[in-house]
């Protein structure tokens, strides 16, 4: 167990959410000044509404899971709970999920090809500097307890 009330979190290098949302504005903005459609209009927002519905569903799932177990959601608090049931029976970090399943909705549903690039070393940015930041806490702080769940559910998904 960890004592130290400056040291109980996970050092992650960014918030999640601020690191998604700048990539994707990012990826906007780039796609604005050099436009790559591959879709109709039409299509693209239809897809790319169904990929938001579906991370944003997901999202206010892995919430309520967290919500109920009275643990934080934010990454520089104090995790008091493994959460093991709901979404995270089937995916360790279904907020994550959900947050790459929102910026491809927003990118595919505007046409922005670019911010589907920047899909990739934001991934291997949240993989580096949050989720393996967040694992080691958790093993630190719960030991047996994560590594057990760590063993039954994946990463992703």
């Amino acid at each position: 167990m960890t004592t130290d009330k400056n040291a109980d979190h996970a050092r992650v290098i960014a918030f999640p959410p601020l690191l998604f949302g700048s990539t994707l504005l990012l990826g906007l903005g780039i796609s604005y000044v050099f436009p790559t459609p591959v879709l109709s209009t039409s299509i693209a927002l239809r897809i790319g509404l169904v990929w938001l519905s579906v991370g944003v569903s997901t999202l206010l799932l892995a919430f309520r899971g967290m919500i109920h177990h009275k643990t934080t959601i934010h990454p520089k608090g104090a995790t008091t709970a493994i959460v093991s049931n709901g979404l995270y029976r089937y995916s360790r970090n279904p907020m994550y999920v959900s947050l790459t399943l929102i910026y491809i909705g927003v990118s595919m549903g505007t046409n922005a090809w670019w911010g589907l690039f920047l899909l990739i070393p934001l991934l291997l940015v949240v993989q580096k500097g949050i989720i393996e930041r967040e694992e080691e806490y958790l093993t630190r702080k719960f030991g047996e307890e994560y590594l057990s769940y760590k063993a039954m559910v994946r990463r992703w998904l």
